[in-house]
């Protein structure tokens, strides 16, 4: 496990020596999430290339995450995602327009933050919604990249 100071606040990482398996806007993750084995280092340059401005540096991180095969499809479509999309979007991307909470549970299930990007989904008035690391969080994060792209 390793936090990193960013100016979003304290990025703690777990990963199993070959990908990322959990990461939050704080310096602990909730036990449930921590695995054995090392962050790659690929991945902490990553993350520090992208607060240094590099938004697409989290693109080639290694993720490792399990859910339903549903959940699966969000997160992964989730990182495919270059700007902020609604929901209803996402629920659209995935195949399924009417899985618009299902698609909403795939944000909020999401145990990679910032890496797999559910911070990129606002509400359908462009609202920004809920995020677990707190709004403060999500704002600054977008502001980010919308400056970096």
């Amino acid at each position: 496990m390793i936090t990193i100071d960013t100016p979003a606040g304290p990025f703690t990482m777990t990963g199993d020596g070959t990908a990322v398996t959990a990461a939050a806007f704080d310096s602990s993750l909730p036990p449930e999430w921590a695995t054995p084995g090392e962050v790659p280092a690929s991945a902490v340059a990553a993350v520090r290339a992208y607060f240094d401005g590099d938004v697409a540096a989290l693109d080639g991180i290694a993720v490792n995450q399990h859910g339903t095969v549903y959940l699966e499809q969000c997160w992964d479509m989730l990182r495919t995602l270059d700007g902020p999309v609604s929901y209803t979007r996402l629920a659209e991307l995935t195949g399924r327009p009417a899985a618009v909470r299902a698609a909403a549970q795939g944000c909020a299930r999401n145990q990679i933050a910032l890496i797999v990007p559910c911070h990129r989904v606002l509400r359908t008035d462009g609202s920004l919604g809920g995020y677990r690391w707190g709004l403060d969080v999500k704002r600054w994060l977008l502001e980010h990249e919308s400056a970096h792209r």
